[in-house]
């Protein structure tokens, strides 16, 4: 049974949301001020399915790939880019007043750039055993084949070709795969995760996509398969060796920009801590003017930076050490001998961390965040503990998403 809605606004997920006798409703793809024909979501009585739009907003824009709104890689395409960047920032604005914060929030930087140098392409057998390879429908599990990604950088071309070369090779293994691609500056780097263990003639079929598509590396969970050259990445004066399937930031614009806004934070603070530091985007930087202190977990990633900042001259001193910061954070004791603090955490935040933090007397502490309300909450604390919110700016690297990137200044 279908049905017509006005829609009032746009949810945190990019939903248009329609106010209703029985509550919100949520359209995917519906902008505000659209009346529109819907249908019900088994299952989910406050959502539905947009069937047609009746009466447009002047706002609507025409998707830039074939496979939106099939696809769940994207939810904002249909946007115009100006109210989008605007909804954006509203994320941020609100998830500080939801937290009682008073703060300055700038507008929103747009670091797409030439486009997103990393991605994860499910590969999984769909009905009748044919094989698909692409990304997840919205919030289902089943995949979509793609056979191209407007989003992407030029730095993958070639990838979408190659994940499904290795998915067509390990289609009788019957495993769902998940293939994590790199943009380096050597090529791509490849990491394939799901296969279970494979034999040596499989294996070597596997080895031989590495010269056809032209790939920097292939590894399997973490495990070199083949290596046509060892994938590295410039970080400021550095070239980092990267470890299979390693983190970088999604787009090259995105890291450039949130670096500059976190020297630009630190100032002239001689010695510098940096937490969750990962390769060293932030520390590589920031050792050319400051004696840097970098923690992780993530052992790889760690002594790839080591290995970085011991080969690159014109750096001060780098101390690097892998750190669990979530179960053992750096106490207020340790803290103390910091001119500045950078701390970059995964989408969870950094609870166990900022109260340490919030007890010390670092005079400048900067928050670089992929998720605005767990940036709100460790924000909290920090102002409880004395500190002062000086800016948030946002930056938006995942575009038609909504995801939002900030980075943010605080002082005691």
């Amino acid at each position: 049974m279908t049905e017509q809605l006005t829609i009032a606004r746009i949810g945190h997920r990019g939903d248009g949301i329609a106010d209703t006798n029985t509550g919100p409703v949520y359209v995917p793809y519906a902008l505000p001020g659209e009346t529109v024909t819907v249908e019900p979501v088994k299952g989910h009585p406050d959502r539905r399915h947009l069937i047609r739009v009746d009466t447009p907003s002047h706002e609507r824009e025409a998707p830039i790939c074939k496979h939106f709104g099939i696809c769940g890689g994207c939810a904002m395409q249909h946007w115009s880019l100006a109210e989008y960047h605007l909804w954006k920032r509203g994320l941020v604005a609100e998830a500080l007043a939801h937290a009682n914060l008073i703060a300055p929030v700038d507008t929103l930087i747009d670091a797409h750039g030439q486009g997103r140098r990393r991605a994860v392409f499910h590969a999984r057998r769909g009905g009748k055993d044919v094989l698909e390879v692409g990304f997840t429908a919205p919030r289902a599990h089943h995949v979509i084949a793609i056979d191209n990604c407007p989003v992407l950088s030029k730095g993958l071309d070639g990838a979408i070709e190659a994940a499904w070369a290795v998915a067509e090779i390990l289609k009788p293994t019957d495993k769902p795969l998940d293939i994590h691609v790199t943009a380096t500056d050597s090529g791509i780097d490849m990491d394939v995760r799901g296969s279970g263990p494979l034999t040596s003639q499989r294996t070597g079929v596997l080895a031989r996509l590495v010269e056809k598509h032209k790939l920097a590396r292939l590894t399997r969970h973490g495990e070199l398969v083949a290596q046509g050259s060892q994938p590295t990445l410039k970080v400021g004066k550095a070239h980092v060796p990267l470890p299979a399937g390693a983190f970088l930031q999604a787009t090259a614009e995105g890291e450039a920009v949130l670096a500059k806004l976190v020297l630009q934070h630190v100032g002239k603070a001689k010695r510098v801590a940096d937490l969750f530091a990962g390769i060293g985007t932030f520390a590589l930087r920031l050792a050319e003017n400051a004696n840097v202190s970098a923690a992780d977990s993530e052992a790889s990633a760690i002594k790839a930076l080591e290995r970085a900042a011991g080969a690159t001259a014109g750096l001060k001193r780098v101390e690097v050490q892998t750190r669990d910061l979530f179960r053992r954070p750096l106490m207020a004791n340790e803290l103390k001998v910091f001119d500045a603090v950078v701390f970059d955490p995964p989408r969870q935040g950094a609870e166990a961390q900022v109260r340490e933090l919030a007890k010390s007397k670092v005079p400048v502490v900067v928050a670089v965040s992929c998720d605005a309300t767990t940036f709100a909450r460790d924000a909290r604390v920090l102002v409880d503990g004395g500190y002062k919110v000086v800016s948030v700016t946002p930056v938006d690297q995942f575009r038609y998403s909504y995801h939002v990137e900030l980075v943010a200044k605080f002082e005691k």
